[in-house]
């Protein structure tokens, strides 16, 4: 039998990439470039669930396209160790089965991800210096050495035969980054000498004025601020932020205070950080339950939390259900990160929470205690003038971040620029760019021990079920059809005392009337019968209490 050839498979005189994740939004990055009948992905990473997903935390891209061709799946580069890059690794590689390769530090920190999956020694995990030059089926790639608000941050140069491609990843250019090399301007130079066909590049401040800022502008600032304070000192960053940690541990040398680390994910990001190199004379942190034995005045807390995750150190402290660690009154908390748009809700909550126990609140509208690990408006005008491209196609972005993005391009001269969305197929060469194809592009969420689609059945039920309740009616018929006994049906999230025994009476009259009313043969139909009581259910609650509850029937037959 002959194989039906894939459609999708890419041409050895073109160049494509393709997007299944960060294009249109910020978060759950994952990016396909395909070549000679091969495909290579770029990053695999996580977003996390909102008001609107009850029950879940992380969700996924959906990587079935690349799946179904992991045959031709060359390789899986990672940029960089932040959990929107990185955290879905850990779920989808059993899938994709792929080398990947990072380097030292990413490498680190995805080990410790797959201990904790079950997965330790089975991934083949391919360590590539900084600024070190590879190969992966037909593509020559290249690290270039950025900054970012993690250590070895990389943009990725992917050399085909039809042109070169950038792909930034997250940078900035910071001359004093605390912990890591700064951006390799001389790299980014030479390449644009050599030619580059497309950048697709980081877009999150396309639309801030400026410079993004130093770290250490930040440390200096700390310094300062953790010296104002007497009582206990709080601060919450993205644990990933090692100079954030370091710029947080000089300035609580400074002011003569010991720093405690609140939250799993510090402490396996710490270990990562000292074994590569990038804590060295930064004294052993101390653990959250040493913290409650130092005087108020000598203690520095650092939790994750800083996007009012519910089950984080931080939410647990300002709700006060944390076992070791408790704020009072004349404590402060520092917020030192920005809010990832969609998480306002989730940190106002937190505020409040601490507000209220008497806790001071220090955000970056305060005080200088945050800048931002992506390039400012200024910073992507020196990129474009150093690279030169042809194309410019934005990624990591909402939609106003891509098209703010692209204009910025158009005004460097960039002879075309390209707004992707997710599971669209470009071809970036030869020739103008344009979308040749459209591919399934989705979302996956983690649902207890079970990866599911977010539109799956169970998930749409839930989601109904938090806006509308649920109901259960529960019937016994004989053979023929009639009511052995009086119908009964009970309700979850619907309806509060004493309006309840009213319209559950209401709602049992209505299931009484609709199996009366039907015809006899369509009553010796079981799955009739169910739709039928489910309908009236639902009638009488949206009557009764406007809402149409998610409804299960359960139907008996005894008697033969």
């Amino acid at each position: 039998m002959t194989a039906i050839p894939d459609p999708y498979s890419p041409d050895d005189d073109a160049v494509y990439f393709l997007p299944l994740g960060g294009a249109g939004e910020i978060g759950m990055n994952l990016s396909l470039y395909g070549h000679a009948g091969k495909w290579l992905m770029v990053d695999l990473g996580i977003s996390f669930g909102d008001d609107t997903m009850p029950g879940i935390d992380v969700v996924l891209p959906d990587p079935a396209f690349a799946v179904e061709r992991r045959d031709d799946l060359v390789g899986l580069v990672l940029t960089h160790a932040h959990e929107d890059h990185i955290g879905a690794v850990q779920y989808l590689w059993p899938q994709l089965r792929c080398p990947v390769y990072a380097t030292p530090f990413t490498a680190s920190v995805l080990r410790a991800k797959l201990i904790e999956r079950g997965l330790a020694g089975q991934v083949d995990i391919r360590e590539i210096a900084p600024s070190g030059r590879f190969s992966a089926g037909p593509f020559d790639l290249e690290l270039l050495t950025v900054t970012h608000s993690v250590p070895e941050p990389s943009s990725l140069a992917i050399r085909t035969p039809l042109g070169t491609i950038l792909h930034t990843g997250d940078w900035k250019l910071d001359p004093a980054p605390v912990v890591g090399a700064t951006t390799d301007e001389e790299a980014f130079r030479r390449l644009g000498d050599e030619g580059v066909h497309a950048l697709v590049c980081d877009s999150t401040n396309a639309m801030v004025p400026g410079h993004s800022g130093s770290e250490s502008e930040v440390r200096d600032s700390l310094v300062e601020l953790f010296g104002r304070y007497r009582n206990r000192i709080a601060i919450s960053c993205f644990a990933t932020n090692v100079a954030r940690l370091k710029s947080i541990a000089e300035a609580a040398a400074a002011n003569d205070r010991h720093v405690a680390l609140v939250g799993r994910s510090l402490w396996r990001i710490n270990e990562a950080a000292r074994s590569n190199g990038y804590l060295d004379g930064v004294e052993p942190f101390v653990s959250e339950r040493d913290a409650g034995f130092l005087p108020k005045d000598k203690v520095v807390l650092v939790a994750t939390g800083s996007q009012g995750e519910p089950r984080s150190a931080l939410a647990r402290i300002a709700a006060d259900d944390h076992p070791e660690v408790v704020l009072e009154k004349g404590d402060v908390v520092i917020f030192s990160s920005r809010e990832i748009p969609g998480n306002e809700r989730a940190i106002g909550r937190v505020q409040n929470l601490l507000v209220r126990a008497g806790v001071d609140i220090v955000t970056a509208d305060d005080e200088m205690v945050h800048v931002s690990g992506h390039p400012a408006r200024d910073e992507l005008v020196r990129m474009y003038q150093w690279v030169r491209p042809r194309l410019a196609v934005p990624v990591h972005g909402e939609e106003r971040h891509l098209r703010a993005h692209a204009q910025l391009a158009a005004d460097c001269q960039v002879a075309q620029a390209i707004v992707p969305s997710n599971g669209q197929m470009i071809r970036l060469a030869p020739g103008p760019a344009e979308v040749v194809s459209t591919v399934r592009s989705g979302r996956l969420v983690i649902d207890g021990k079970r990866i599911v689609p977010l539109d799956a059945g169970a998930m749409r039920s839930r989601h109904r079920m938090m806006y509308n309740g649920a109901a259960v009616a529960t019937l016994v018929l004989d053979p023929r059809g009639g009511l052995v006994t009086d119908p009964q049906v009970a309700v979850m999230g619907l309806l509060d005392h004493p309006e309840q025994d009213e319209s559950l009476t209401a709602a049992t009259t209505a299931v009484r009337q609709a199996v009366e009313t039907m015809p006899d043969a369509t009553r010796r139909d079981d799955e009739a019968v169910k739709q039928a009581v489910r309908i009236a259910v639902r009638r009488s609650f949206n009557a009764s209490q406007g809402k149409k509850p998610l409804t299960e029937v359960h139907l008996i037959r005894i008697g033969g």
